[in-house]
């Protein structure tokens, strides 16, 4: 099982910027950038391949084609609770990715249900050589 508490990131994956929040505003609006941008480098990572995959396929189009994956987050109004939140948002996507969908049993048919179905071809079958053909005059 995959630990989020037990992953570090590596200082070299991460880069962490602060953004003004776009939005109304006119000229007494505060400016302070409170909303956080998280760059992370996907191959820095060092993820097994399948929580490679599963990450990008998580992240959709917030990963560029270099595989920098771009987490936005400003829903606070304080830079900190801003990267707490971006963070917490990424240790999920990560746990997320190293879930392992369980494998799907295979099913063997009955012998009805092969009979079935074999007769149900053969009478196809059938109809389509009654069908008259159109020949050219």
């Amino acid at each position: 099982m995959f630990d989020p508490a037990s992953f570090d990131i590596p200082a070299d994956a991460l880069e962490e910027r602060f953004i003004t929040a776009s939005g109304p505003g006119g000229q007494n609006v505060n400016k302070v950038a409170t909303a956080v941008q998280l760059r992370i480098n996907l191959y820095r990572l060092g993820l097994p391949p399948y929580a490679f995959h599963q990450l990008k396929a998580l992240a959709g189009s917030r990963v560029t084609s270099e595989g920098i994956l771009v987490l936005t987050a400003q829903k606070y109004r304080t830079q900190d609770a801003n990267r707490q939140d971006a963070r917490e948002r990424l240790m999920d996507m990560i746990a997320k990715a190293h879930e392992r969908k369980a494998r799907r049993v295979k099913t063997k048919p009955s012998r009805t249900a092969k009979a079935k179905r074999v007769d149900s071809k053969v009478a196809r079958g059938t109809v389509k050589k009654g069908r008259a053909r159109v020949q050219p005059d």
